[in-house]
Parts: C-alpha cells; sequence; structure tokens
C-alpha cells in the first residue's frame, strides 16, 4: 500500500513538473508572439508613411534593420506570414524611389511652366513700360527666383535619390 502511494504521489510530481515545463514553454513562446505582435504594431504606420512620403523610408528602415537584428527569429516569422522581407520588401523602396523620381519631374514641368507664365508677365511689362529699370529688376527678380527654387528643390531630390539607392544597396 504504501508502495502503491509513494508511486502515485512520484506520478503527481511528474505530472506537475511536466505541467510546469509546459507552462514556461508556453511563456516564453507567448513572450515571442507578444514580440511579434508589438513589431507589427510598431511598423504599421511606418507603412502608411512610406507610402504617403519616399523620404519616411529614410527614418523608418534604419529603425526596422536594428529591429531585425535584435529580435531575429520575430523578424523570421513575420517574413514567412509576410512572404517577403517585413516591413520594406526591395520592390516597395524601389517602387519609392520611382515615385519620388515621377513626382520630380512632374513638379519640374509644373515649376517650369509658373515661371514661363511668370517671366512673360514681367517682360511685357517691360515691353510696355519702354525698358524702365523697375520692370526690368522684376524681370530679373523671376529669374532668380525660378533658379533659386529649383537648386533648392534640387538638391532634395538628389539627396533622397541617393538615399533610398543606398537603401537598396543594403
Amino acid at each position: 500500500m504504501i508502495l502503491i502511494a509513494a508511486l502515485v504521489v512520484a506520478a503527481a510530481i511528474a505530472w506537475a513538473a511536466l505541467q510546469i515545463v509546459a507552462e514556461m514553454r508556453a511563456s516564453r513562446g507567448g513572450g515571442a508572439d507578444d514580440r511579434t505582435a508589438a513589431l507589427l504594431a510598431l511598423f504599421a504606420p511606418a507603412l502608411t508613411d512610406t507610402q504617403r512620403d519616399p523620404r519616411a523610408f529614410l527614418v523608418w528602415q534604419p529603425i526596422a534593420k536594428a529591429a531585425r537584428q535584435l529580435f531575429p527569429a520575430e523578424f523570421a516569422a513575420l517574413d514567412r506570414a509576410m512572404g517577403s522581407s517585413f516591413p520594406f520588401p526591395p520592390e516597395r523602396i524601389e517602387a519609392a524611389h520611382s515615385q519620388w523620381t515621377a513626382d520630380w519631374l512632374a513638379w519640374e514641368l509644373a515649376h517650369d511652366t509658373e515661371y514661363k507664365l511668370k517671366a512673360a508677365i514681367a517682360e511685357h511689362d517691360l515691353a510696355s513700360q519702354a525698358g524702365s529699370a523697375v520692370a526690368r529688376a522684376r524681370l530679373d527678380g523671376v529669374e532668380r527666383e525660378k533658379l533659386d527654387l529649383y537648386q533648392r528643390r534640387y538638391a532634395d531630390y538628389v539627396r533622397t535619390a541617393k538615399a533610398l539607392q543606398a537603401l537598396l544597396g543594403a
């Protein structure tokens, strides 16, 4: 009888130990699930930000790279679930670069059209005022303004385009 009681107690202890081990494994797995869900929540705004403005990749991609190094298992799970590199597959960055270039070309055309009109008005004023110094200064100002704005915007375009290209190479 004592032998049977001892076996029952030993079995109960073994069963309890197995339950504790199973709970510990589950809690570790739950932690990974929690981290994966937190990473999804962290990068949800990044997905919309980068859709709206390609420059957002320049902020979010280094954060994603650091998080990927800190949580490789969680990112591997996200990559499998998404079917590509989470949160930014190379195709998204390439598309952003293409959109950035298309937006630049559209801006450049609008800028040129706007300043052709401004210059034509200033030239008309110059002609109708028989070459007055004020009308000449106004025309020169339009040309300077056109060039200054173009140079600033072009510098931003080139800087961002190169940075997006660098993200693709990394």
